[in-house]
């Protein structure tokens, strides 16, 4: 009676003790998952707090690249407008001088006003060479399509064939670049009955 009284005794104790190791583990089952939990918003709370900050600073990005577009827009519209204020400035004393060759040219007689004429042409020559505008005069050279149109040809002695002969209008280049191309006539070679008659004279 007695052994069996303690084996049921033993068993209870038994029994109770693994009913509170079973409650120890699930109380640290709990705890871990309350860790887990803790720990996870912890890492929520970085995330967002790391997305607002991306966010700040995309807007910050975003408002300085518009403020540099809204600047170049304003730079290119200004050097639009006032690229040829340099020019322009030059250009007055050009005017200038045509307005005082104006005036004079009641009293001047015709050797004043020639001068006149010259030396406001040769300010005019040189305000467009600073700037890079560059005559074009081919006279006796070898015609060049790329800066010379051809009006037409003609046979002659004085230069190559292929040559210009005479420029009916000079050309211009701005830094290199063709403006207006020189009109002239080009030089083609005699005809052979002309230079047979040129030969029997």
């Amino acid at each position: 009676m007695n052994g069996h009284g303690e084996r049921s005794e033993n068993d209870a104790e038994l029994e109770t003790q693994s009913e509170e190791a079973t409650a120890a583990a699930d109380s640290d089952r709990l705890h871990a998952a309350d860790d887990e939990v803790q720990s996870g918003d912890d890492v929520v709370a970085e995330l967002q707090a790391k997305v607002e900050e991306n966010w700040n600073s995309y807007l910050r990005a975003a408002a300085e690249l518009e403020n540099v577009r809204k600047r170049a827009a304003r730079d290119v519209e200004n050097a639009r407008k006032f690229a040829l204020e340099r020019f322009g400035s030059d250009l007055l004393a050009v005017r200038d001088s045509l307005e005082m060759g104006l005036i004079a040219s009641d009293s001047a007689d015709a050797e004043q006003l020639k001068i006149g004429s010259e030396a406001t042409l040769k300010l005019l020559v040189t305000t467009m060479e600073r700037f890079g505008v560059v005559e074009v005069d081919p006279q006796g050279e070898p015609f060049d399509p790329q800066l010379h149109e051809a009006m037409t040809m003609q046979p002659s002695t004085d230069v190559e064939p292929g040559s210009v002969l005479t420029v009916f209008q000079k050309g211009y280049t701005l830094n290199g670049r063709l403006l207006r191309p020189a009109r002239v006539v080009v030089a083609q070679e005699l005809p052979v009955t002309d230079a047979n008659d040129a030969e029997t004279q």
